[in-house]
């Protein structure tokens, strides 16, 4: 999953710079349903990565059952934050 093709779903643009801050919250809502509904670990990494950058993502003991997808959000959050001027 591209990151510009998730919210291009969500958000009707590629850019999240341009969406709208009224519709942030229904596009969320409906992320959190699809990731409750996703089995694909990779499709489930990239909507809770989606989540996490808007605020909104369930704690990683809820998220991921598989040790080695919730040490890879870790690292995700890590490298995000260090991305990430203060």
């Amino acid at each position: 999953m591209e990151m510009q093709d998730l919210l291009q779903r969500y958000f009707g643009t590629r850019d999240l710079a341009e969406v709208d801050p009224v519709a942030v919250p229904a596009g969320t809502d409906r992320i959190k349903v699809d990731f409750g509904l996703e089995r694909d670990r990779g499709r489930r990494f990239a909507l809770w990565t989606l989540l996490y950058m808007l605020d909104a993502s369930p704690d990683l003991d809820v998220a991921f059952e598989d040790p080695a997808d919730r040490e890879a959000a870790r690292n995700l959050m890590d490298l995000l934050a260090v991305a990430t001027p203060d």
